[in-house]
């Protein structure tokens, strides 16, 4: 999820363990906390663009992690702060730590929980920015800030948009049963056979929903609104895997095929080759668009070796797919 969300859920957490007895103090410590998992992102700095997605939600999203380094944390704080409680803020440290990479679970990218094996959870089931998620729970917990520690109705708002978001979250899982549904009974009309099927989110919404379908030779991607009046359409993406059949033992390219699940297909442009990952979409809903969000060009050396460069964003392109979202939402 976005860093502010995350900022939430660690201040809220950290509300619930000690506010008690530290007041913001622990709103503070907590959504410290609740940041630390996502300076992996730091990695992209020293290492090529693979092994950042390898390490991404790796490592410091993993129960290890938590267990480690939260009685360091919390051993570093009970000799700066008044509150002097090793034990204490040590919890602290440990649910705001933990609560992180079980929220970014819920998304498409998921987390390595259980690193270091190479399970990574990702239940799909929310986008990794939704103002539904995260503008109530800042609303309770700015209401909760305002409170004396001592107050009551400090932690019954706290607990409150604990509550609510975490309702909210299991509300994620029947939409996506209710859309996964959809898509099914949708491909079954339409006499398409298929090998796999996968839903998500589309952005900043759980109204609408997007499927990828996976076929011998092609992939699909169709999308879903609960204001639908018709019939499910589908845009077909051929897998074009036969162009990089020179590079499949590379052991790069097999790492890259690992990261996707599976799910990319490969274009050429100008004489140039793009890896695309199909799991996080594409930045427009027209049919048959091309600009998927993650997208990778394929550049091969003199030496053998091939390198992977992300292509840029342009944010025209983000612009225009809020504008579109807004209609699709709406139904046709």
């Amino acid at each position: 999820m976005d860093s502010l969300t995350q900022i939430v859920l660690g201040a809220a957490v950290g509300e619930a363990v000690l506010g008690k007895k530290v007041g913001n103090r622990a709103m503070f410590y907590g959504a410290i906390a609740g940041t630390i998992p996502d300076l992996d992102v730091i990695s992209s700095f020293f290492v090529d663009t693979v092994r950042a997605l390898e390490i991404h939600r790796g490592i410091t999203h993993s129960v290890l992690f938590s267990i480690v380094f939260a009685p360091i944390f919390g051993w570093i704080v009970s000799k700066i702060d008044a509150y002097k409680s090793f034990k204490g803020w040590s919890w602290l440290f440990f649910w705001a730590l933990f609560t992180h990479p079980i929220l970014d679970a819920h998304t498409t990218w998921g987390t390595q929980l259980f690193w270091p094996l190479d399970i990574r959870l990702a239940f799909k089931t929310i986008f990794v920015i939704d103002p539904l998620y995260t503008l109530p729970f800042l609303t309770f917990l700015i209401l909760a800030m305002l409170r004396k520690k001592d107050d009551p109705k400090r932690q019954l708002y706290n607990r409150t948009g604990l509550i609510v978001s975490s309702g909210y979250l299991a509300l994620t899982f029947l939409l996506k049963g209710l859309s996964f549904y959809q898509f099914s009974a949708a491909l079954e009309n339409q006499n398409i056979v298929y090998q796999e099927l996968e839903t998500k989110p589309a952005p900043l919404n759980t109204v609408l929903w997007v499927a990828n379908v996976k076929r011998e030779d092609d992939f699909m991607i169709g999308s879903y609104s609960f204001f639908d009046q018709s019939e499910i359409q589908f845009s077909h993406y051929p897998k074009n895997h036969h162009l990089i059949q020179h590079l499949l033992e590379n052991e790069k390219m097999q790492r890259m095929i690992h990261i996707s699940k599976g799910w990319f297909t490969i274009i050429e442009k100008e004489g140039e080759l793009f890896f695309n990952d199909l799991r996080f979409g594409l930045l427009s809903m027209d049919e048959d668009a091309s600009n998927f969000v993650f997208q990778y060009r394929i550049v091969e050396n003199q030496d053998g070796t091939i390198n992977f460069v992300e292509t840029k964003k342009d944010a025209s392109d983000g612009k225009k797919l809020i504008g579109e979202l807004w209609e699709r939402v709406k139904g046709r």
